[in-house]
């Protein structure tokens, strides 16, 4: 059988039963839809169907009766003819490797935007869809809490994946804008297992460094700390020199010090998402479990792995029970809870801020450096430094609307 093929393409003010109507007079000529898009941008529609219809007298009059239709509704109609080449080319991409890119802010500019888009361009692959992830901003009123996030579908092929995330992480440092680049597989679209570095991640501060200064020993542990997590000296060195200044305190200096922990911004919206879709969660942490312990029943996580401290009579010995709880032990606990859980490890998410949590960030499916060091940022697969933890929801996909239905 002879038949054309169509792009029809539909412009202006969105309203109910449109895409009925239009369709409707498709199906009154047996038009098969062989594709079907739509977007809406302030109530404004931009449609797109590309369909099939036999040759001759019949395809001539859909057209001039989908003109009609579009005048009545008071919508823009174009067409454009598709040759069966064109159109099988076209049907070809659908092998293509598919990748989702993520721009997160405060706010998104045009300049973040284009600097990104170009060299998606310049790559040779197609924008398949823009979606907005975040909602609409007031122009008027200012937000407690800005935040932006669009979603990038993109579809070819890419023969040096580590060039991509270079050059989105340089475009990050140059105009102050998260970019996450992942592939768009079926590991993406179900992650069901978080696992949370604690200090200056899950919570804005670092523990050991709180108790060093009611210690009297502030500077020195701080100094120390800071070492560890840019990678100069390795955790368990640093972790023991650490207890050892901490020896003599008072264990109820710890209980005031975990009522005051400052959970980052977003910890709880993330959280509460998470669990209300089937998430599993973890706290893997070089810190202490007497803290995960406070904010596992604070926020509802569900396992906690840390280090645990020794008291004695009352007072800190400057010793620990059981394993010290490095990167190498985050990872692998990383790897038991998702084996406990049947969870592919390609199914996993790791988010933190220092050197000893590169280890799970790399194992994970999903590794995110959060406000992170910049060894840590330049070695993780994605980071976040703009916004708060419930950004990762956006890297996951979820909307706004998503997030607020949950909440």
């Amino acid at each position: 059988m002879d038949s054309d093929i169509f792009l029809l393409n539909i412009s202006g003010q969105d309203k109910p039963g449109l895409t009925s109507s239009l369709t409707a007079v498709l199906a009154e000529y047996d038009a098969k839809i062989l594709d079907i898009g739509q977007a809406n941008i302030h109530d404004t529609l931009s449609l797109g169907i590309l369909f099939q219809i036999k040759s001759g007298k019949k395809s001539a009059v859909v057209l001039k009766d989908l003109l009609f239709k579009s005048y009545e509704l008071d919508i823009k109609a174009s067409f454009k003819p598709i040759s069966l080449e064109d159109y099988e080319k076209w049907v070809k991409l659908q092998g293509k490797d598919r990748y989702i890119v993520t721009l997160l802010g405060e706010k998104l500019t045009a300049e973040q935007i284009s600097e990104v888009t170009k060299f998606i361009s310049e790559k040779k692959l197609n924008i398949d869809a823009i979606k907005r992830l975040t909602g609409r901003a007031s122009l008027v009123k200012e937000e407690d809490y800005p935040r932006a996030s669009i979603q990038l579908s993109i579809r070819g092929a890419i023969h040096n994946k580590a060039e991509f995330t270079e050059r989105f992480m340089q475009i990050s440092r140059d105009l102050n804008v998260d970019i996450a680049f992942q592939e768009d597989n079926i590991f993406r679209r179900s992650r069901r297992l978080v696992c949370f570095d604690m200090d200056s991640t899950l919570i804005q501060t670092e523990v050991i460094d709180e108790l060093a200064k009611l210690a009297g020993v502030g500077k020195q542990v701080q100094a120390i700390t800071e070492a560890a997590m840019q990678g100069e000296i390795d955790f368990k060195t640093s972790f023991e020199q650490r207890m050892q200044l901490l020896k003599g305190l008072k264990e109820e200096v710890l209980q005031e010090v975990a009522k005051q922990l400052p959970i980052t911004k977003g910890a709880k919206r993330l959280i509460d998402t998470l669990k209300a879709y089937g998430f599993k969660t973890a706290i893997l942490s070089g810190g202490f479990t007497y803290f995960g312990a406070y904010l596992q029943k604070e926020l509802g996580i569900d396992y906690v792995i840390a280090n645990q401290l020794e008291i004695s009579n009352g007072v800190l010995t400057g010793g620990y029970l059981g394993e010290i709880i490095d990167g190498e032990k985050k990872a692998e606990y990383l790897r038991k809870i998702a084996e406990k859980e049947g969870i592919d490890i390609s199914q996993t998410i790791a988010i933190g801020d220092g050197a000893n949590d590169l280890p799970m960030l790399n194992l994970a499916g999903l590794g995110i450096a959060f406000h992170a060091k910049p060894k840590v940022k330049d070695n993780a697969q994605s980071s976040i430094s703009s916004i708060g933890l419930d950004g990762v929801l956006y890297l996951l996909g979820y909307h706004d609307r998503h997030i607020d239905l949950m909440a």
